[in-house]
Parts: structure tokens; C-alpha cells; sequence
């Protein structure tokens, strides 16, 4: 047997995984009353909501131009206009529309704390409300000594600023410095009065805010010139009065002293190496005192000492002495000129010293006059700068000029802007059918049972050989007398196409015993049974009628049947088949009927006696029909499936679950019993038609009529 498809797969995905637009179509077709219902529903939601729920309210608008100047730092235009053009400033007026201050004082101004459709105070209270019913639990609570608080004006005025605003809208026009200010309100007036006036209000408050800031800075220029001027007062009396005691004379005497300096130092160079001479030469005097005489004329370098040496060298006493005398006078010349060099080079050193002093001090005064005269003349000139500004902001006071304009005037709507009656009736109507054919397909894609033969023949890959409507009969019972008194009825139509299935599935061999059997209990199988028992009987055929449920036993809701022996009492051999089964009148055909066993039934149908049971009733009838049970109930059917001709499988439609005809064909497959064809039972012509299956359901549709 061909295993079957996956029963969880939807008709309206295509075998790659595509969706099947055909598919969605025909589904939104078939469900076009219920899209058409939502249509309908959303319709008159939105006549009744447009009409006699929503409040009418009027918007109006003004527009507000904004005078774009480059600021000047250094200019009184700081103080006058500072807004530059960008989109950063364009966003901060936005902004500034909208701040909490700013409709604060449009709500004083106009009184609006008193106007019921922004103070929800002043409203109606409603007779039921969250906020009511809680307030009352806790008053029980505490024994009703909670006494209704009194609204808090700040909290109320906070409130009223917030409703406000939820009925204003600032806007700027793309590429251009302009604003619109929108009210809407429930009254035309009212909207037009609130856009002028915030408007208005906008254009003062930038004059106040420049206003202001005039009197700040003018305020403070005063008090910074003050502060200044005291400042240059004291620079000017500490330069006087340095320059009054400092004996710096000019800066070109103090060059001059500096020269001077240089020229002693040049002469105490000089002195220096004069005193290094003469203390050398001393040194070498006194070295050489003791020296022979020839050594002490050739050191002291003295002629008249040389004109000695040859008396000298005589041996002449006046001589020695003479020149000894003569040598000691050169060394004491020699040492009175050292000490006079070294006086000397005291002297101009000590004056060096002095001079030196002098000038360290002069220096030191001219550097500390110089920054006396500087702070002087920076006190003065920040002093002048500041009392220049102060004099242009006090002489601009009180001509201020706002950074916008108004460049129209809201006018008060004729006709109120809300509620849009058309767009309402046309969005509902849309959302309705959008929401209707969401329904469709959500309904569609949820589910999981069959309702057409195409889809039961897809999902199993088996032939649908019979589609029977649902009979309508109270009892079980009155199901064949439906079906004899309404030979033309669907119902009786349905059974004979699938008397002509069956019969003509197999030519060659045409079957004798057919089996009906189902997934599980409900689905019609017994009916089906009876039915197509007493079509074949209708053809002038014998034909037997075997309750093959001997568990359930439920012959006995369609026969009144007296004996009690049955299908048991046969295969035992306590009685014949010939005694044992019972005409119907009704049904025109013979009836066996079952009897309860301590024996498994499933081990009574594998039986050897229950096959020579079969071969004997295809020898005494023409046809065999076996009602046996839910195949996923018990293995009965299984069983007896081996050992006939062919077999009906029973699907109720809209019920049986894909899964469940899923299993049930497996287990026949499992033990290669192969289902002759499926059978969508108990049909719902209400039912088809609200799922829209009603006027296209094939052959079927084509004999459901009474």
C-alpha cells in the first residue's frame, strides 16, 4: 500500500515550499460571506461611531515666521537678536513651543483651568470608573472615614497644561523658517482664539526674554565699570606714587650707568694683572736677596747694579755695600709699587660693587614702573571698553525686538476637522474584510480535519469512492426507512455512487465480502454498513449483513431482533448460518448479528472456523457486508481485513482528525491490508456552505435536494 502524505501539510503550500496563490484565492472565495460579514460589521461600527460616538472638533492653525540673523559676538545685536538660521535653532523654537512655561501662561491667560474640556474636574463624573471603585473599597476598608480628597490646584493646573497639549501640534515648514501652530479643540472659536494667542505669547515672551536680558547685562555693566574704575583709580595713584619715590632718573641714565660699570671692570682687569706683576717681581727680589751679585743684577734688571759689577768683582768693600744698598732699594720700590697697585685695585672694585648695586636697584625700579604702567593703561582700557557697552545697552533699553513675526492669523474652521466620516467608513469597511479574510485564513491554516474529497485524497493518496451526506434521522433506527421513503434524496444518491465504487473497482473480480470500518467510533461506519447493504439488496441480490463489532453491539439501535443467536453461536457450530440469520423487511436483506465472548475477538476472526465461516456465507449470498470496529480502537479490523474483497474506510468530515486517518491507514498497511477507498461521511450542507464549499462540491451538490 502507498504509504500517505504528511496530513499536516496545508493545500495552500505548493510541494517546493511556494504558496499557492490559486489556493488563498479560492479559500477567500469559499469564506467570501464571512470577509463580506466583517465588511458589513465594520461598516456600520463606523456609521455608529462617526455618527453618534465621536465628538465633532474644528482645528485651526497660524503660522509664525522666523526672523533669521547671524550673531554678533561683540555687538550689541548679542543683546538685541540671537537666533541664527540653522536647523539646530529651528529646532529649539519647536521646542520652545511646546514647553510646559509657555502653555502655562497661555492656560492663565485665556482662563482654561475653567474650561471643562481641559479640566477633567469640571467634568461628569461617570458611574462607574476604576479610580471611583477604588476610592470606595478604601473608604469601606477604613470604616468610611476617608473623606474625598480636594483636587490640588497646582496638580490641576499640571494637568490642565498636559491636556493642553495634547491638543496643540508645532510644526516647521521643510526649507523654510516658518512655524504652524495647530489647536484643535471642540469648539471653532476656541481653536482659533487658542493658535492666536499662543502665537502671541510666543512673540511677548521673546521680547520679554531680550527685555530681561537687557536689564541683566546693563545691570551688571554697571556694577563691572564700577569695579573698573576703581581699579584704574588705584593703578594711577600706585604709578605716582612709585614714580614720587624711586631715584631712577631715565632709562638712558641707567644705560649709561651700565657702561660705566664696563669701563671699571676693563681698568680692574688691568690693575689685576699690574698687581700680579709687581707681586712677582717682589717675590723674585726677595728670592734672589742672598743670590751672588752678578745673579741679583741680572734679576733686578738695573744698570746702575750692572756699572757695580766690576768694582765688585775687585774685591772692593764700597762697592759690595753700594751695591747692596742699591739692591735693597729696588726691593723696596718693587714692594711700595704692589701695595699701590693692590690699593688701587680695591678701590675700583669697591666702586665696581657700588655701581653694580645701583644698578640692580634702578633695574629693578624700571621693571616695577613699567608694570605699574602697564596695569595702568589695561585698568583704563577695559575700563573704556566696558563703559562704551554700557552706554549702548542702556541707550538700547526699551526697544527690544522679538526674533519672530506673525505671519498669519488662524481663522475660525467652518467645518470641523474630526471625525473624518468618509476615511472612517472606508478604513472600517477595509480593516473589516482585511480582518474577515485574516479569520478565513487563520481558520483554514487551524485546520486539521477534512471537509472536501480533494483534500482527504491528497493527504492519504487513496480514492474517495463516496461522499455521504449527513441523514437527517433522529434515530438510528429511521436512518433506512430516510433512506426508502427518499430513494432520491442526497443522501440515497450518495449511497448508490458508492455502491457503484465499489462494485466497479475491481471488474475482473468483482468483491463479494466488503468491510466498513473507521479511525475511531462516531464516524458513521454502521451507517454506511446498513446503507449500502440495502442498495445491494435493491439490485435483487442476497445479500448478508454481519455485525462484526462484537464488543460494542450496536445492531440492536437499528433491528429489533428477538434471537440471541448470532455470529458466536455459528462459528461454534451450535447452529447453522441458515437459522442463524434474520430477514429484515426494511433492509431486504439478511442479518447476523454478534454475541458477546469471554474469547478475544481479534483471536475469533484469526481463526481457521471464521475463514470456512466466510466461504460459506460467499457461497450462500451474493454480497457480504461486514461492520467491523474503529481500526485504532481494537485489531479487529485489521484481522478481518485479511479476508475480504474490498474496504470502505469512513471519514467524518470536519471531524476526524488528519492524524487520526493518518494512523489508521498505517496499520493496515503495517499488516499489507490495502483500503479499497475512503468515504467522507455525515456531510453538513450548512456546514459546507458557511465554509463556502456549498455550490462547488462536485457531484455531490449536484443531487442535494429533497
Amino acid at each position: 500500500m502507498t504509504k500517505p502524505l504528511n496530513p499536516s501539510r496545508q493545500s495552500q503550500v505548493a510541494d517546493n515550499g511556494e504558496i499557492n496563490l490559486s489556493e488563498i484565492i479560492g479559500t477567500l472565495w469559499r469564506g467570501k460571506l464571512i470577509i463580506l460579514g466583517a465588511g458589513l460589521f465594520g461598516a456600520l461600527f463606523a456609521i455608529y461611531y462617526a455618527f453618534f460616538v465621536a465628538v465633532p472638533v474644528y482645528t485651526a492653525s497660524t503660522t509664525v515666521a522666523l526672523e533669521s540673523r547671524q550673531e554678533q559676538i561683540v555687538d550689541i545685536e548679542s543683546v538685541m537678536t540671537g537666533l541664527s538660521g540653522d536647523q539646530a535653532t529651528i529646532n529649539t523654537e519647536v521646542e520652545v513651543l511646546k514647553s510646559r512655561e509657555l502653555i502655562g501662561t497661555l492656560v492663565d491667560d485665556l482662563n482654561l483651568v475653567a474650561d471643562p474640556e481641559f479640566n477633567t474636574e469640571l467634568q461628569p463624573k461617570p458611574r462607574f470608573s476604576i479610580r471611583g471603585t477604588l476610592s470606595w473599597i478604601i473608604r469601606t476598608i477604613r470604616g468610611g472615614t476617608v473623606a474625598a480628597e480636594e483636587p490640588d490646584p497646582v496638580q490641576v493646573r499640571d494637568d490642565v497644561v498636559t491636556e493642553v497639549l495634547g491638543h496643540l501640534s508645532m510644526s516647521n515648514v521643510r526649507q523654510s523658517f516658518v512655524f504652524t501652530i495647530t489647536a484643535t479643540t471642540e469648539d471653532r472659536r476656541k481653536s482659533a482664539l487658542i493658535a492666536n494667542r499662543l502665537a502671541e505669547l510666543y512673540i511677548q515672551d521673546q521680547i520679554a526674554v531680550k527685555f530681561e536680558k537687557t536689564e541683566r547685562a546693563t545691570e551688571w555693566l554697571s556694577g563691572r565699570v564700577s569695579e573698573l574704575r576703581i581699579q584704574l583709580e588705584e593703578a594711577e595713584t600706585a604709578l605716582k606714587s612709585f614714580s614720587s619715590n624711586t631715584d631712577l632718573i631715565s632709562p638712558e641714565g641707567l644705560f649709561a650707568l651700565n657702561r660705566q660699570i664696563k669701563e671699571l671692570r676693563e681698568r680692574r682687569d688691568e690693575l689685576a694683572k699690574q698687581v700680579g706683576e709687581a707681586e712677582a717681581s717682589v717675590s723674585t727680589l726677595k728670592d734672589n736677596a742672598d743670590a751672588a751679585f752678578d745673579q741679583r743684577a741680572a734679576v733686578s734688571n738695573d744698570p746702575r747694579l750692572v756699572a757695580l759689577l766690576s768694582d765688585v768683582a775687585s774685591g772692593d768693600a764700597d762697592a759690595q755695600e753700594q751695591f747692596d744698598d742699591r739692591y735693597q732699594q729696588i726691593l723696596t720700590r718693587a714692594q711700595q709699587e704692589q701695595l699701590r697697585a693692590q690699593q688701587q685695585l680695591r678701590i675700583i672694585e669697591t666702586s665696581i660693587t657700588d655701581l653694580a648695586g645701583r644698578i640692580d636697584r634702578q633695574s629693578g625700579e624700571l621693571v616695577r614702573l613699567q608694570q605699574f604702567q602697564r596695569e595702568a593703561e589695561a585698568s583704563r582700557l577695559i575700563y573704556e571698553h566696558f563703559l562704551g557697552r554700557l552706554k549702548e545697552t542702556s541707550v538700547q533699553q526699551g526697544i527690544q525686538q522679538a526674533d519672530s513675526r506673525l505671519l498669519s492669523q488662524a481663522v475660525v474652521p467652518q467645518s470641523p476637522s474630526a471625525p473624518r466620516k468618509a476615511r472612517i467608513l472606508v478604513m472600517c469597511v477595509f480593516l473589516g474584510l482585511v480582518g474577515g479574510a485574516g479569520v478565513v485564513l487563520a481558520r483554514e491554516a487551524a485546520q486539521n480535519t477534512y471537509r472536501i474529497s480533494d483534500d482527504l485524497e491528497k493527504a492519504t493518496s487513496l480514492p474517495v469512492i463516496g461522499q455521504i451526506p449527513k441523514i437527517p434521522a433522529r434515530q438510528r433506527k429511521n436512518v433506512l426507512k430516510y433512506l426508502s421513503d427518499k430513494p432520491s434524496s442526497a443522501a440515497a444518491e450518495a449511497v448508490r455512487n458508492l455502491r457503484t465504487s465499489v462494485l466497479l473497482a475491481n471488474l475482473d473480480n468483482p468483491p463479494k465480502v466488503i468491510m466498513s470500518t473507521s479511525s475511531i467510533p462516531g464516524e458513521g461506519k454502521t451507517t454506511q454498513s446498513l446503507a449500502m447493504a440495502q442498495n445491494l439488496a435493491g439490485l435483487g441480490k442476497s445479500v448478508l449483513l454481519i455485525e462484526g463489532d462484537i464488543r460494542k453491539r450496536v445492531f440492536s439501535e437499528y433491528f429489533d431482533i428477538k434471537t440471541e443467536k448470532g455470529l458466536l453461536a455459528v462459528l461454534s457450530g451450535e447452529v447453522s448460518l441458515q437459522d442463524a440469520v434474520v430477514w429484515n423487511d426494511q433492509l431486504q436483506a439478511y442479518v447476523l448479528i454478534g454475541e458477546r465472548s469471554k474469547v478475544n475477538a481479534a483471536d475469533i476472526f484469526s481463526s481457521e472456523t471464521f475463514g470456512r465461516f466466510l466461504a460459506e456465507a460467499r457461497a450462500a449470498f451474493d454480497y457480504i457486508i461486514i461492520d467491523t470496529p474503529p481500526v485504532l480502537a481494537v485489531p479487529d479490523a485489521r484481522v478481518i481485513g485479511g479476508s475480504v474483497d474490498a474496504i470502505m474506510y469512513a471519514v467524518k468530515w470536519d471531524s476526524t482528525t488528519r492524524r487520526q486517518v493518518s494512523e489508521g491507514l498505517r496499520s493496515f498497511a503495517n499488516v499489507n491490508v490495502k483500503v479499497s477507498g475512503l468515504v467522507l461521511t455525515q456531510i453538513d450542507k450548512r456546514g459546507m456552505k458557511r465554509y463556502g464549499y456549498g455550490d462547488s462540491y462536485g457531484s455531490y451538490s449536484n443531487y442535494y435536494h429533497e
